[in-house]
């Protein structure tokens, strides 16, 4: 499978899949990933999209999880023609919705007897207060406690597949939830609702629950990361979203990353040797970075954890 521009350059040995490296920044060594086995939420778009085509690329197996049969019927389509990769499938997957996020990890629990990467790359920012039909804020479902469920229901097949990996699409954004999150009102019922606070509230989840999880997963070969990919020219924000937040997406459109180098990050931690074994770890063009002192309480880390399994109907 050959590497194609903007995603990845030649290092060594072109014909080796294993020097094929991405291109942004620091970015490099990535490995074959042939009898690999790949699931990527939100994989039909953006980020998403560019990291399934880029592990395709290296051989893996792929399955995307999209909100939409339609979409992900397409994206499945291109994927496969842009990687020459025919090992790329779909499941259909909606975060705000506990059944369909349960319906989904049967079918993925059905159809692959490893998985050895779990991409947690789905996500959005809404600017109106609405719920879903299980009752919670749809940012903090989608966002944060879909992928919380989905990832306990497949964590045994992980933990069987090992060495396996778990990749959190986090941001910088979680800079901006200062003082952490008030566990009295996570569902932003009592507080007015300002998407982007919102947002940077999940963001910071996702880094709690990284922490958490690789906490709990110490004993085994199960590694978890987060990553910031930096601002990228994405569709993802714009469902639902009010006509001034939509205005600074298309404003600042034109100083955002394309969707291959904001993936690179994931990428690299999905396939890369140097990643080996690290885990509990946050990343910003593949190198490690401290995030926000707040992200690193352990304390809430473990509440968090515990509000969540309560709130998708599981044990702590």
């Amino acid at each position: 499978m050959s590497a194609s521009p903007g995603y990845f350059r030649t290092r060594g040995d072109a014909s080796n899949p294993g020097n094929l490296s991405p291109v942004a920044g620091n970015c490099s060594n990535v490995s074959d990933m042939t009898g690999r086995s790949v699931v990527i939420t939100g994989g039909n778009s953006g980020i998403g999209k560019a990291t399934a085509e880029a592990l395709a690329r290296l051989g893996a197996r792929v399955v995307i999880a999209s909100r939409n049969p339609g979409r992900g019927a397409a994206a499945v389509a291109d994927i496969r023609r842009a990687s020459g990769n025919d090992a790329v499938e779909c499941v259909t997957l909606d975060l705000a919705s506990l059944s369909s996020v349960r319906s989904c990890a049967a079918d993925l629990l059905e159809r692959l007897d490893e998985i050895h990467v779990l991409d947690l790359n789905a996500g959005g920012v809404l600017s109106r207060r609405t719920e879903t039909e299980d009752g919670f804020e749809s940012q903090f479902q989608a966002n944060h406690l879909g992928h919380f469920l989905l990832s306990q229901l497949l964590l045994d097949r992980l933990v069987q597949s090992a060495p396996a990996r778990i990749v959190v699409l986090s941001s910088w954004g979680h800079t901006q939830a200062k003082g952490g999150l008030d566990f009295n009102d996570l569902q932003w019922m009592g507080r007015p609702y300002r998407g982007s606070f919102v947002y940077s509230a999940t963001k910071l989840m996702n880094l709690y629950f990284t922490f958490e999880l690789a906490r709990r997963l110490a004993d085994t070969e199960v590694t978890v990361n987060a990553l910031h990919p930096g601002f990228v020219a994405s569709g993802f924000a714009m469902s639902g979203d009010t006509k001034w937040l939509r205005l600074g997406i298309m404003v600042s459109r034109p100083f955002a990353r394309s969707p291959q180098k904001g993936a690179a990050t994931a990428i690299w931690l999905a396939a890369s040797d140097e990643a080996e074994g690290v885990t509990g770890k946050y990343f910003v063009d593949c190198k490690e970075k401290t995030p926000a002192p707040f992200a690193l309480d352990a304390h809430a880390a473990r509440h968090l954890w515990e509000l969540s399994a309560e709130l998708a109907g599981l044990g702590s």
